[in-house]
């Protein structure tokens, strides 16, 4: 689904992300995790268009889309959340998935199909309730679904999921941890997550790759890498170690 060789980017002499290769594999769940500044989000933003590459490559589905705008992704079916949650303040729940629904690959032409696409993607997510209400009224569990079923619209073939599970609870997690696997499981979109919270990573990723300092230092199942000496080290803590 995705084949990402060498990526790099630079800000100023500044490596944030450097020679990083890996590949996600098409329907499953993929999670990146890291230290804060280790250059995850940069990774997504090279993914998703919002930043050229400095050097390396980016495929999707065998194409090279390297130095793509976020326009051309989203039509071709890579559709991704924010880390900072960016709902249409004064617009409706409704009208916010609305909006997702007119641009991406859905590429809905009327507002009939927008409304249409919305009503399914809400349903899927748990919102239907709310389809009336405010955006900037939710409460930030809803609005973390807000944000996700308006890049669902867009009717992605690739999810990319920035930290959707940062400032839940515990309950609200285990929550947003059925949601991403029901999406899975009923749509069959390939999911590329960041993620802090180890316990989604562990029970949702079939493989996970780690960053630190801009760099890959490991890769594999949760299983492995949780238990690599380096990811121990710079991510978990040196008093993990033997753990």
């Amino acid at each position: 689904m995705l084949k990402v060789e060498k990526l790099s980017k630079h800000f100023q002499g500044l490596k944030a992300v450097n020679q990083v290769d890996f590949e996600i594999p098409q329907g499953e769940i993929s999670g990146m995790i890291g230290p804060n500044g280790a250059g995850k989000t940069t990774v997504f933003n090279m993914l998703s268009g919002v930043f050229r590459p400095t050097e390396g490559k980016v495929f999707y589905k065998g194409q090279d889309i390297t130095g793509f705008k976020p326009y051309q992704c989203s039509r071709l079916g890579i559709g991704r959340t924010f880390q900072i949650m960016k709902p249409l303040a004064n617009l409706t729940v409704e009208e916010n998935v609305m909006s997702g629904a007119f641009f991406g690959k859905s590429g809905c032409s009327s507002y009939r199909q927008a409304q249409q696409m919305a009503g399914e993607v809400l349903e899927l997510t748990g919102l239907s309730h709310q389809r009336g209400f405010i955006a900037k009224e939710l409460s930030t569990p809803d609005q973390k679904r807000l944000e996700l079923a308006r890049a669902l619209a867009t009717k992605p073939d690739l999810l990319l999921l920035d930290e959707v599970m940062a400032g839940l609870n515990p309950t609200e997690t285990i929550e947003c941890i059925e949601l991403v696997r029901k999406i899975n499981r009923e749509t069959g979109i390939t999911i590329f997550m960041i993620e802090h919270v180890l316990h989604a990573v562990v029970n949702l990723c079939g493989k996970v790759i780690v960053l630190h300092h801009g760099e890959k230092i490991a890769e594999g199942t949760p299983e492995t890498v949780m238990n690599d000496p380096l990811t121990i080290e710079v991510y978990l803590g040196k008093e993990n170690d033997g753990a």
